[in-house]
């Protein structure tokens, strides 16, 4: 069953226990999962990636149908999907599941897509693509935000904020955040002072950041660095990331490596490559050598130990690794 991003009051009255939530506007996913499920929750929270749940799958599925003594409810989130879990979800879906709900999260998925098709067609399975935001709901997202801490902004910096915010309301937020500790000392802003204050125009992601890094745009990567603050969990995020995007890259050099034309490798790639990173992906891929990638894909899986038992400086480490090829 498919709800839209307009019509997510619906999910109040749902009784739906599963809910994909699919596409490239990460903004609007943790809006949805914050407003519909985890604030006011009283229950566990748990976090999984893909693959956690796909190595440990029985345990996994205990979990779901165990209750802890001290916690009556559990919401799953899981985060990075793909049509791998497909399988998992429609077994799951057929069993009693008591006082827990799922929800998954994944980048976005074509028509052909079997997780997609599932909970589309699944009359007791929530599906909600979300897309790119547009100028009305950013502008509903700086009226929200301003209403609620109580303070003005003129249009013309609303206008600014909307421009550079790249349809990604995430750095929207981010930005307004930071007007907002100014307005406590300043009463009035101005336009100056958002050009002082804000980045939004260069606020990469961390999926940016691995992009980049295995393009090998050194300067790209220098400035995501220096115009983002990442926490310790960041870090984590950022070298799986590096780890997910090395392994798809050491798939397609392998393909390359049997004489195969590097567009066509790239065009009819499992799971699709969605049109916007092709151009980057085929980069990568002229970028390093197929044994490059497989010692990458080592360096980054010590990266990620490295960064788990010492989070004060994962940012150091992190740092060094995607500064130096």
């Amino acid at each position: 069953m498919i709800i839209k991003s307009f019509e997510l009051e619906k999910l109040k009255s749902s009784k739906s226990k599963f809910h994909l939530i699919y596409g490239n506007n990460e903004g609007i996913k943790q809006d949805i999962i914050n407003n519909y499920y985890v604030n006011n929750f009283d229950g566990e929270v748990l976090k999984y990636d893909e693959q956690e749940i796909l190595n440990q799958k029985n345990d996994f599925i205990s979990t779901l149908l165990t209750n802890s003594l001290f916690e009556k409810s559990k919401l799953i989130i899981i985060s990075r999907a793909s049509d791998k879990i497909s399988d998992l979800m429609t077994e799951i879906s057929e069993k009693k599941i008591e006082e827990t709900q799922i929800i998954i999260k994944c980048s976005n998925l074509d028509k052909k897509s079997k997780l997609r098709n599932l909970f589309e067609k699944g009359k007791q399975l929530i599906c909600t693509p979300v897309y790119e935001d547009d100028i009305r709901s950013l502008n509903s997202v700086i009226q929200n935000f301003l209403r609620e801490h109580k303070f003005n902004l003129s249009q013309e910096i609303k206008n600014i904020l909307i421009e550079r915010s790249k349809g990604d309301r995430i750095n929207l937020k981010n930005e307004l955040s930071k007007l907002e500790n100014l307005s406590v000392s300043k009463k009035k802003l101005d336009v100056e002072d958002v050009s002082k204050l804000s980045n939004l125009a260069e606020n990469y992601s961390v999926f940016e950041l691995g992009d980049n890094y295995l393009a090998k745009n050194s300067k790209k990567v220098s400035t995501i660095l220096n115009e983002n603050n990442y926490s310790a969990d960041d870090c984590i995020l950022i070298t799986r990331t590096i780890l997910s995007k090395s392994k798809r890259l050491l798939k397609i050099r392998t393909e390359i490596d049997n004489n195969i034309n590097i567009d066509q490798v790239i065009s009819s790639f499992k799971p699709p490559i969605f049109w916007k990173e092709k151009d980057i992906v085929k980069k990568q891929a002229q970028s390093w050598s197929t044994d490059e990638v497989k010692n990458i894909i080592i360096k980054v899986n010590d990266l990620e130990a490295l960064v788990k038992k010492n989070s004060v400086n994962s940012i150091l480490f992190v740092s060094n690794f995607v500064s130096n090829y």
